[in-house]
């Protein structure tokens, strides 16, 4: 449900106000009781979509994002410096070879 700005006419009391999209705007301002009570244009909030498929990395600040990077330089500065490059083992052993027993001939 969001939340909507009002602002009277006649005492300039202003005011937000969480109802829902469906409901009729309030008309009695409560400072002043007059019926001048009028609902701002505003400028809404922030969307963030919540649930699988959505990252909360995608909403991140950019100081946050700018902190993240410069961490991601300096690991991989000190990395590339020690890194060795390291041989995997095959997986597959290697080929049999089946030696066949000569065949012997019948007496």
């Amino acid at each position: 449900m969001p939340t909507y700005e009002y602002k009277c006419g006649n005492c300039d009391h202003l005011m937000e106000i969480f109802q829902s999209i469906t409901a009729s705007p309030k008309k009695k301002c409560p400072g002043c009781g007059k019926l001048k009570l009028q609902r701002l244009i505003g400028t809404g909030a922030g969307l963030i979509f919540k649930g699988s498929g959505f990252y909360e990395t995608d909403y991140r600040s950019d100081s946050y994002k700018k902190g993240a990077e410069g961490e991601k330089k300096a690991t991989s500065d000190t990395k590339t410096d020690s890194t060795k490059e390291i041989k995997k083992p095959n997986d597959k052993p290697p080929a049999k070879t089946e030696k066949k027993s000569p065949k012997s001939k019948p007496i």
